[in-house]
């Protein structure tokens, strides 16, 4: 994100005071008491223009908001009963939301293709040039050669690595070293288009996306984030960043351009557009959408949405997540990005049985994953709160081309770093074949044909010098890629986290795997393998536990379960494994629990002080709302309206004098008998409006909140009546509710402000913002981290 920009725009003295978040529950009520008008944000007998929407960095109204949308959708069916005209409109308006999610299915899965596409080309280019086309990759200029050979598929005519074009050969070490420094050179010319991209068009078309994503579903409004810059920089940036080589992955920012694609074709419909509720679900369903086209798992993307993104997933976004996942996966396989009708690099082709001895080496896969997890969280927070607290934030360009000079310069040398990630990630998920010519693969060959296992599977055999020096590059690249994907996420470049996490948990899973088969080999007579491991069968699947490894690092970096395992197995292709799958998850996310309970989003949303209340928080602390509540003894006395009495000039010097987001409206200032609640900016737009439409209106005006004008001198003048914007039944606890139950009112109904009262009389109110102020402070953390920052 751009940090120094967003403190800009919150520097007014906490625009977040009261916070942002004070605005909730208010002018709810205006259409839910009977004594309000029907129509909600009619603040007079005309609607004007502005009230009831919401600035920059506030949070919204649920209630109000599904109020609105229920008052809205009971306006139609009534109508609908009048004229065949209101029919028409009834049926399209209830049809608008199935239209709507399958233009985001197609745009989405139309973009992923397209950047799918674009990466393996750039990827490519990195190591030469097709001759025939430059805008063939390697693998499709390599297609209609007839000079490639089973030994080196990947080598034809018509392509030329960098070292062929410019020296003439592809042989010794003056060609390695111009491949070397080409590699390079796209590396950093990449990354810099990338960095500057996303710093000159669009800031925040940086990061994951999905920590912001997460905070936008509980009702935080972040202008621009899912905007149409920010969609063109991300798709185009997004493409490059991965082809730069750095250790970083598109799927998390798939959600975010799934997310943006969504927003803007809320636009095209009035029901989407004018309710920020509404669009809410439309952008669940879309972070599914986004995982479905990332992974080819339309089923894991709902579920992934379900688990891990949404605020609030009624039943009716669940059917339209899996329509919307459906269509988006449809398009992409239609565009077959990889050229194999698979809607994914990494489909599995073995098969073979698992056997039950297996679970301790998955499980212990699963403990490596929840340690990597933990470790990996609390790394990145302090080199992403060191970026932030030092010169280093202040030059992302510079830094963003060390990163990559880095990662190009230790990556080339290794052929499995060098590699894109998803690619490593399908060679180590690979099954080696009797043909296959993979330095994986390079066992010693069978003497006789009889130690051929059932069907197209090998019998186990001992490791040859090939997998040896295999084995040796893939520790180094362990070690590389945990190191490299620590300092590159959170960068000021798109940059997504489940391919580098994939990434390490395979090669840790392959290692093993290939120990695991040689200690078979070498020991069948042991007891362990007795009676399901005889001598010339194919007891170990090395692939099978880097499939496994990559769930089990993924699972402790994400706390992802129940979705991560259907995105694994409809990744793969691989359905009988779906219990060590959910062995390895599950050991994974309690191990990395047992170091904290914050996955890696949770911990960049507190990192950045958005106002998310974490759903799978405990609040375990015996306070009371008293000891919550503002004003505390010290302070000054709580801003307030009264019902009748006080003038516009009043009014509007109480609002400039303060920053609160919104006052309760009281019957008197003796009694602090509670009336309602008026929010900051619909008062605002509603005395501009009287002052520009009615005539009469001056400073000296009194301002009514009470449903019949009191009287007047006849010389005075016309009094404003606001009672149309107040929120008549404003959420309300005694001073002694226990804080867990305000905590629990707060999550489940998304409030952003509650009033407290003792016997009916005005104490104090509590905010989105104290609550996490408070929950800071008993976690022992700085309480003001809970700000926009």
């Amino acid at each position: 994100m751009n940090w120094e920009f967003w403190s800009k725009q919150l520097d007014e003295e906490e625009l977040v005071e009261n916070g942002g978040y004070e605005e909730y529950s208010s002018s709810r009520a205006a259409g839910m008491n009977g004594n309000g008008p029907t129509k909600l944000v009619d603040p007079l007998e005309d609607p004007v223009p502005g009230v009831g929407t919401y600035e920059d960095f506030n949070t919204i109204d649920w209630v109000r908001e599904k109020s609105k949308d229920r008052d809205r959708h009971r306006e139609i069916t009534n109508k609908s009963r009048q004229s065949t005209v209101a029919l028409l409109h009834s049926v399209s308006d209830a049809f608008s939301g199935w239209l709507l999610m399958l233009l985001v299915g197609l745009m989405s899965g139309a973009l992923a293709g397209g950047i799918d596409i674009a990466a393996h080309w750039l990827t490519d280019m990195k190591g030469g040039v097709c001759l025939i086309g430059f805008w063939f990759n390697h693998e499709h200029c390599c297609w209609t050669s007839n000079e490639t050979t089973f030994q080196e598929r990947d080598r034809c005519p018509q392509w030329q690595s960098w070292a062929e074009l410019i020296t003439g050969t592809s042989e010794g070490a003056f060609a390695y070293i111009v491949n070397y420094l080409m590699y390079i050179f796209w590396a950093l010319l990449f990354s810099f288009l990338a960095v500057t991209l996303v710093r000159a068009f669009a800031p925040y078309a940086c990061g994951s996306g999905i920590p912001e994503i997460k905070t936008i579903l509980s009702g935080f409004i972040i202008r621009g984030y899912l905007g149409k810059w920010t969609l063109i920089i991300k798709t185009i940036t997004l493409v490059l960043a991965v082809s730069s080589g750095l250790s970083l992955g598109k799927e998390g920012p798939l959600v975010h351009v799934a997310c943006c694609c969504a927003n803007i074709l809320c636009h095209l419909f009035t029901k989407y557009r004018k309710n920020e509720a509404k669009r809410r679900e439309v952008l669940s369903a879309a972070a599914a959408v986004g995982v479905s086209v990332a992974f080819g798992a339309p089923i894991g993307g709902v579920l992934f949405s379900l688990e891990e993104v949404s605020y609030y997933f009624p039943l009716k976004t669940l059917w339209r997540s899996f329509f919307a996942a459906l269509v988006a996966a449809f398009t992409l396989r239609s565009i077959n990005p990889f050229g194999n009708s698979r809607l994914v690099l990494f489909y599995v082709e073995f098969h073979a049985p698992w056997h039950l001895v297996e679970l301790a080496p998955f499980i212990l896969l699963g403990i490596f994953g929840g340690l990597w997890g933990a470790l990996f969280i609390r790394a990145n927070i302090a080199w992403c709160r060191r970026r932030k607290s030092t010169r280093l934030g202040h030059y992302p360009v510079i830094e963003v081309l060390v990163v990559a000079a880095l990662t190009a310069v230790l990556a080339f040398p290794n052929s499995y770093t060098r590699m894109s990630g998803a690619e490593l990630i399908s060679e180590l998920f690979n099954d080696c074949s009797l043909l296959d010519s993979s330095q994986l693969c390079g066992y010693k060959q069978p003497t006789n044909t009889s130690d051929t296992g059932a069907g197209n599977s090998l019998a186990d055999r001992p490791a040859g010098k090939g997998l040896y020096t295999a084995l040796w590059q893939l520790a180094l690249a362990l070690v590389f890629k945990m190191l490299i994907t620590v300092i590159t996420f959170g960068m000021k470049v798109p940059s997504g986290l489940f391919i580098p996490s994939m990434a390490i948990g395979a090669i840790a899973g392959r290692l093993l795997g290939v120990g695991m088969e040689q200690l078979a080999y070498y020991n069948h007579d042991w007891f362990i393998f007795k009676g399901w491991c005889s001598p010339g069968a194919d007891c170990i699947t090395p692939g099978l536990y880097a499939m496994v490894g990559a769930a089990a690092c993924l699972g402790g970096v994400t706390r992802m379960t129940v979705s991560l395992v259907v995105i694994m197995f409809e990744l793969t292709g691989g359905l009988e494994y779906i219990v060590p799958l959910m062995a390895a998850t599950m050991t994974s996310k309690w191990v990395a629990d047992a170091f904290g309970r914050e996955g890696i989003y949770e911990a960049h949303i507190r990192l950045n002080g958005y106002p998310f209340l974490e759903p799978k928080e405990e609040f375990e602390h015996s306070s009371l709302t008293v000891d919550v509540m503002r004003p505390r003894r010290s302070d000054p006395a709580l801003a307030v309206l009264t019902q009748e009495g006080m003038t516009v000039g009043e009014v509007e010097a109480l609002v400039e004098s303060t920053h609160y987001s919104g006052f309760p409206v009281v019957v008197s200032k003796e009694s602090q008998r509670l009336v309602g609640f008026a929010l900051r900016r619909d008062l605002l737009i509603s005395i501009d409006n009287a002052r520009k439409r009615q005539e009469g209106i001056v400073s000296a005006s009194q301002v009514v909140f009470t449903e019949h004008a009191p009287s007047q001198a006849p010389d005075a003048p016309p009094p404003l009546r606001l009672r149309g914007i107040m929120d008549l039944s404003p959420f309300t606890v005694t001073d002694h509710t226990p804080m867990d139950i305000t905590v629990d009112i707060f999550r489940k109904l998304g409030l952003r402000q509650c009033l407290v009262t003792h016997n009916g009389r005005l104490l104090g109110i509590i905010t989105k913002k104290d609550i996490l102020k408070h929950m800071a402070q008993i976690a022992n953390r700085d309480p003001d981290s809970i700000l926009f920052n």
